[in-house]
C-alpha cells in the first residue's frame, strides 16, 4: 500500500500554501465522514434495539422510543451502550429469533438476504417520522424506507378536520397535479380514506376497481390494492394513512398489519397538535389545553352538561374520561353532590351506565373522529352503593379541541315512580303498581299490599293472574281489560270483586296504561287500584238526581248481570274437567261483547257408554232467545244421537234433519268428533265449519277440509268422515269463528295468525285455552267456544 505524506497546515510553508490548505480540508472532511458513519452505525443499532422492544413489549414505535430513553437514564449509560446491551441480550434469549420473524415480512425480498439492513431502514423511517415536523417529509420517508420494500408505490397522509373533512397533509408517489386535485375532501363524501375511519383495523382492499370508491390516484392505480388505516394516538384519530400498490393486494400476514398500524401511529404523532389530560394524573405526561372556554360554555347551557378530558394509560391508550367540570344544572342520578362527581373517572362514577347503554363506546368514537353523537331517550343505568338506578336521558356528545362535552337531560324513572306512589297514597285507598313485561319485575306500594290483604313480604300478583284473585263472575270483564291493555295497547279500566286471603271481598277498580319504548314495543304497564267498596255509601248524601242516576245504573247493571247469568246457565264459560284416562279435555265459552245479546255458539264433551269421547262445537246463525233455544235443541239432540254408536258423519246427517225441521228453518255449522282412547284415533266430520287444528311440537296446522254442508240447508245431506292418528303431547283444538274473525281481513289471513299463536304451547291445556281467549284478535263482537284435548 502506497504511503502518503501527512501535511499539516500549521507546519511552516504548508500553513499558507494552497496544498496545505487543501490537505487540511480533506483531512477535516475525512474525519467528519468517519464521525457521520459512526453516528449512522450507532443510530442503526439504536433503531434495531427499538424494534426489539416493539416486539418484546408489544407496543408501538413511539412507546418503544420513550421506554428506551427511560431505561437508558435509569441504567446511567449512553443510548448506544444500552442499545448494544439490548441487542446482545436478545441474541442470548431467543428474542432475536422472534424479532427476525416479525421483520421478515417487512424486510427485503427473498433474493436479498440482508434482512437486518431492511429492518434498519424501517426503523430509520420511523425515527424520521417521529422527528419530522413536515408531514410531506414524513410521507417521503415512509415510502422510501418502509413501504417500497413491501411493494407499495404511493402513500398519502390525510388530516381529519373538526368538521369531518379530510385534507391531504402529505403524499409521495402521486403526481403533483393529482395531489393538487385532492387537497380537500368535504364532509360526507365517501372515499377510501373515509372508509378507513370506520374501523380501528382500517380498510384492506384487494383492488381499487372492485370498490368503485373515489380516491387519490384512482385512474393510475385502479388495478392495485389499497390500504386505509386510521392514524390514532391516545384514543384520538388525527387522520388516515393511505397506501397504494400497483398489483392486487392479497391478505397480508399479521406482521405486515402490525407494521402498517405502527406507521399510522407515527403519522398520528406528526398530525397531533395537542393531547389533553388531567393535571393531577401522573400517568398522562402531556399538557392540558385551556378548557376554560368550554367550561364557560357548559355553565351557560340550560341543560345539564359535563366537560370530560381523556384519561390515558402508561402506553398512551385511552382507557377512560375524567369528569373535569359539571355545570350547576347537572343532577346526579343517584342524588350525589356535584363535588363528588367532578374530578372522578367516568367509569368509576357510572360503571353500569358505560357498560349497558354503550355510552362509553359512543364517547370513544366522538373523541376519536370528532363526529358528534345525539340520542333521544337513551336508557342509562348507574350503580351507586351497590344499588342500580335506572334512568332515561337525551344524550348529546361533541368534541371541542382535546375535550369532550357531554350534555344529558335525565328523566329519572325511579324518582317518577316514587312520586307516582306518593300521590296514590295521598289520595287515599289507592295502590300504585308498575310491571315490566320484559323482565317480569313488579313494583307495588304499601297501600296496594293493604288492599290485597297481603304482607309486603309476599310476591306481587302479575296482571295476567288477576282472574285467580277475583270473583268468577268477573272473569269476562277482566279478560276484556287485559286484551285492551296488553294487546290493543290502549289505556283500560274495569271493576271487579277482589277476594282476599282473609275471606273479605272488596270492590276494586283498576286503571292502567301501557308504556311503549322508542321502537313502539310494549315493555311496561303502570297504573293503580282503587277500593270503591264504600263508594255507594259516600253517594248517599248527594242530591236526589244523583240518587236516581245511581239507581238507574244499578238497574242497568242488574240487567247485564241477569243476561250474563242466562248465558252462563245455557253455556258455562268453563266446566269441570272430563275424566278420561290418557287424555286432558278442557272447554271454554266467551259470550259476545254486547252483553244483552245471547249467542248461539255451543260446545259439548262427554264420555259415551262405548267409552268413546264425543267432542263437538257448533254455531247457530243469529243471536237472541230463538238462537239460544235452537242451540240447546241441537246440542241435546246430538248428545242423544251419539248414544246409538253411529259415526260422526251419520250423526251430522241426523242432526241436519233435526235442524231442517225446526220451526223457523234454523241453519248452523258444527264439527263432530269421536275419540278412541285405546288407539289414540279421532274420527271427525264437519258441517260447514272450520276444521280442527292439530298442534304437534312446534308445528300447528288445520286438519283436511272434508266435505260437509251446513246444518238445516237441505232436508237430507251426507257428510264425509276423516280419521287422524294422535300421538302423545299432541293438542287438538275445535273452535267457533268468533275466536279468529276480523272485519278487515279474510278468514285465511285470520287463520294464519291463529296458527302462529297456537304454536307457543303453555305447560297446561287450561293455560293454552285461556291464552287463546286473551290474545284473540277478533273484532266481530261474536261469542266463542273452544274445545281442546291433549294426549297424555
Amino acid at each position: 500500500m502506497e504511503s502518503r505524506p501527512t501535511v499539516h497546515p500549521n507546519d511552516g510553508d504548508g500553513q499558507s500554501s494552497p496544498v496545505g490548505r487543501l490537505a487540511a480540508t480533506v483531512e477535516r472532511l475525512r474525519q467528519e465522514v468517519r464521525a457521520a458513519q459512526a453516528e449512522a452505525d450507532g443510530r442503526a443499532l439504536i433503531e434495531l434495539a427499538k424494534g426489539i422492544l416493539v416486539e418484546r413489549l408489544g407496543c408501538g414505535p413511539a412507546q418503544a422510543s420513550r421506554q428506551l430513553a427511560e431505561l437508558t437514564v435509569q441504567a446511567g449509560v449512553t443510548p448506544l451502550e444500552f442499545a448494544v446491551e439490548v441487542i446482545n441480550q436478545a441474541s442470548r434469549d431467543r428474542v432475536s429469533e422472534v424479532t427476525s420473524a416479525f421483520l421478515a415480512a417487512t424486510a427485503d425480498p427473498p433474493d436479498q438476504p440482508d434482512r437486518q439492513a431492511s429492518a434498519v431502514r424501517l426503523r430509520t423511517a420511523e425515527s424520521g417520522a417521529l422527528a419530522a415536523q413536515d408531514t410531506q417529509a414524513v410521507a417521503d420517508s415512509l415510502l422510501e424506507h418502509a413501504l417500497t420494500p413491501l411493494g407499495a408505490e404511493a402513500v398519502a397522509i390525510w388530516a381529519l378536520g373538526a368538521d369531518g373533512s379530510l385534507a391531504l397533509a402529505g403524499s409521495a408517489g402521486f403526481s403533483p397535479a393529482e395531489a393538487g386535485r385532492w387537497r380537500h375532501v368535504p364532509p360526507g363524501v365517501t372515499t377510501v380514506a373515509r372508509r378507513g375511519l370506520a374501523e380501528r383495523t382500517g380498510q384492506w382492499i384487494r383492488t381499487l376497481s372492485e370498490t368503485g370508491l373515489p380516491t387519490i390516484g384512482q385512474h393510475h392505480h385502479s388495478d392495485g390494492g389499497r390500504v386505509a388505516v386510521p392514524a390514532e394516538t391516545g384514543g384520538r384519530i388525527h387522520g388516515v394513512l393511505e397506501i397504494a400498490w400497483a398489483a392486487p393486494l392479497e391478505p397480508p400476514p399479521p406482521p405486515i398489519v402490525r407494521q402498517i398500524e405502527a406507521l399510522a401511529e407515527l403519522c398520528a404523532h406528526t398530525l397531533e397538535t395537542s393531547a389533553p389530560h388531567h393535571p393531577d394524573d401522573a400517568r398522562n405526561p402531556r399538557v392540558l389545553p385551556d378548557v376554560s372556554e368550554l367550561m364557560d360554555l357548559a355553565d351557560g347551557l340550560h341543560d345539564p352538561a359535563l366537560v370530560l378530558v381523556p384519561h390515558l394509560d402508561s402506553d398512551g391508550h385511552l382507557v377512560d374520561f375524567r369528569i373535569h367540570h359539571v355545570n350547576s344544572r347537572f343532577l346526579d342520578p343517584a342524588g350525589r353532590p356535584r363535588g363528588v362527581v367532578s374530578g372522578a373517572l367516568l367509569l368509576e362514577a357510572y360503571p353500569m351506565a358505560a357498560g349497558h347503554s354503550e355510552l362509553f363506546e359512543r364517547m370513544e368514537r366522538v373523541y376519536a373522529t370528532g363526529e358528534p353523537f345525539r340520542a333521544h331517550r337513551m336508557r342509562l343505568t348507574a350503580l351507586v352503593d351497590d344499588v342500580p338506578l335506572a334512568a332515561v336521558a337525551d344524550i348529546n356528545i361533541s368534541r371541542h379541541g382535546g375535550s369532550v362535552l357531554l350534555i344529558w337531560r335525565i328523566e329519572d324513572e325511579t324518582a317518577r315512580l316514587a312520586s307516582l306512589l306518593q300521590h296514590a297514597q295521598r289520595l287515599g285507598r289507592i295502590g300504585g303498581f308498575e310491571e315490566n313485561l320484559l323482565t317480569g319485575e313488579i313494583t307495588w306500594n304499601g297501600q296496594l299490599y293493604h288492599l290485597y290483604g297481603r304482607p309486603v313480604s309476599d310476591a306481587a300478583v302479575p296482571l295476567e293472574n288477576l282472574p285467580a284473585h277475583a270473583h268468577p263472575d268477573d272473569a269476562v270483564a277482566i279478560g276484556r281489560f287485559l286484551r285492551t291493555l296488553l294487546h290493543q295497547r290502549r289505556p283500560a279500566s274495569t271493576a271487579f270483586r277482589l277476594q282476599r286471603p282473609d275471606g273479605v271481598t272488596r270492590h276494586i277498580r283498576v286503571v292502567a296504561e301501557p308504556v311503549l319504548d322508542s321502537a313502539g314495543q310494549l315493555y311496561v304497564v303502570r297504573g293503580a287500584y282503587q277500593d270503591i267498596s264504600a263508594h255507594h255509601w259516600t253517594e248517599v248524601a248527594l242530591a236526589a238526581t244523583r240518587d236516581q242516576l245511581a239507581h238507574s245504573e244499578q238497574q242497568a247493571s242488574e240487567r247485564n248481570r241477569l243476561t250474563l247469568q242466562l248465558q252462563h246457565a245455557i253455556m258455562p264459560p268453563t266446566r269441570a274437567p272430563l275424566e278420561v284416562p290418557g287424555l286432558d279435555v278442557a272447554v271454554r265459552y266467551r259470550p259476545a261483547e254486547t252483553q244483552h245479546l245471547v249467542g248461539g255458539d255451543w260446545y259439548d264433551a262427554v264420555v259415551l257408554p262405548s267409552r268413546l269421547v264425543l267432542l263437538c262445537v257448533g254455531d247457530v246463525a243469529g243471536h237472541g232467545i230463538e238462537a239460544a233455544t235452537s242451540m240447546v235443541v241441537l246440542r241435546n239432540a246430538l248428545r242423544g244421537l251419539a248414544v246409538t254408536g253411529a259415526g260422526p258423519g251419520q250423526l251430522l246427517s241426523w242432526l241436519n234433519m233435526v235442524a231442517h225441521h225446526l220451526t223457523g228453518a234454523v241453519t248452523a255449522t258444527a264439527v263432530c268428533g269421536l275419540y278412541d282412547p285405546e288407539n289414540h284415533t279421532l274420527r271427525w266430520a264437519r258441517a260447514g265449519h272450520l276444521p280442527p287444528v292439530l298442534v304437534r311440537g312446534s308445528d300447528a296446522a288445520p286438519l283436511p277440509l272434508v266435505k260437509g254442508l251446513l246444518l238445516g240447508a237441505v232436508p237430507e245431506a251426507t257428510y264425509e268422515e276423516h280419521e287422524v292418528q294422535l300421538a302423545v303431547d299432541d293438542t287438538l283444538l275445535m273452535y267457533t269463528d268468533g275466536l279468529i274473525e276480523r272485519r278487515d281481513r279474510s278468514v285465511e289471513e285470520s287463520l294464519a295468525q291463529f296458527l302462529t299463536l297456537v304454536r307457543a304451547v303453555p305447560p297446561t291445556l287450561d293455560q293454552q285455552l285461556d291464552r287463546l281467549l286473551t290474545h284473540s284478535r277478533s273484532d266481530t263482537d261474536d261469542d266463542t267456544c273452544i274445545v281442546g284435548i291433549r294426549v297424555a
